[in-house]
């Protein structure tokens, strides 16, 4: 008995630390409540709103990788993605083997926010993690193991065409830390006025993101300009975070991103992250 208790206090002691979350009205209950109201607190100066003369010409632009080609070893697809990461930093990915089932499935109406730590299994607060629906953790299970495949695909390629042994990437995670996100945006009365979420880069190795299918909301900055990122059915978007692009001596950029509200529909996205465990502190858990 003793031994045990040893244990558990022992894998306490590994559990990274977390920042502590700042209270913040729910918008999705403010938005119930008064639907045509913003409050003063969430209304922006119109010099931090991207520009309306956002370049929407440029999304068919965005490079698109197909996995698997990519898991071949496909020359031509290799070159596309180490492009996509010199000049975008952002790529939609197809043919990535996760089921449409599964891809839906994930597409829950949970929270404003809502993040969770997924792999390694040890470092899951299931304290934190919501009781309905009933296969909520069935569900995040599947598509966190499923996207993690799709991950270390990606990093086992990257690893190849930054000239490395493919197997590189994975070795220096280690035990590679995975998160997840579920970000619920209302719908918004004046979406001109507000931002889903501010720009920012990621603190990431890389960030995989998944879209609805019918209703655009995240934009990336290109040339000056933002572009919006048009949802391509049951297809994952990726981009480059911070780490990538210190590791690859800025040959691989981390590019700014930021996620805008519409006036006549919610809409959800779910975004997987690899952080490094010295990055994962800085993650706000709720």
């Amino acid at each position: 008995m003793g031994s045990d208790v040893e244990e558990i206090a022992r894998e306490e002691q590994d559990v990274p630390t977390y920042a502590a979350s700042i209270p913040v009205p729910n918008v999705q209950e403010m938005v119930k409540g008064d639907p045509s109201h913003i409050p003063e607190r969430y209304v922006r100066n119109q010099e931090d709103m991207p520009k309306t003369t956002y370049m929407k010409s440029l999304s068919s632009k965005i490079p698109v990788i197909d996995l698997s080609l990519l898991s071949n070893g496909h020359e031509e697809e290799l070159k596309k993605l180490d492009q996509a990461l010199k000049e975008w930093g952002f790529f939609q990915v197809v043919n990535h083997g996760v089921s449409e089932r599964v891809l839906q499935e994930q597409k829950l109406d949970w929270s404003d926010a809502l993040i969770l730590v997924t792999f390694p299994s040890k470092f899951r607060r299931l304290k934190f993690w919501p009781s309905t629906p009933k296969d909520l953790k069935e569900i995040i299970e599947t598509y966190s193991t499923e996207v993690r495949r799709v991950a270390e695909e990606l990093l086992g390629s990257i690893s190849f065409i930054m000239g490395m042994e493919k197997n590189t990437l994975l070795t220096v995670h280690k035990e590679m830390i995975q998160a997840l996100r579920i970000n619920y945006y209302p719908h918004c009365p004046k979406p001109d006025e507000v931002l889903g979420i501010s720009p920012h880069s990621d603190a990431s190795t890389i960030t995989i993101l998944l879209q609805e299918d019918d209703l655009n909301g995240l934009q990336i900055s290109h040339g000056g300009e933002w572009v919006p990122v048009e949802p391509i059915s049951n297809a994952l978007v990726v981009n480059v975070g911070d780490v990538s692009e210190i590791w690859s001596n800025g040959k691989y950029k981390s590019i700014e991103h930021t996620a805008v509200t519409n006036e006549n529909k919610a809409r959800i996205s779910c975004i997987i992250s690899l952080p490094t465990m010295s990055k994962l502190d800085h993650w706000i858990i709720w």
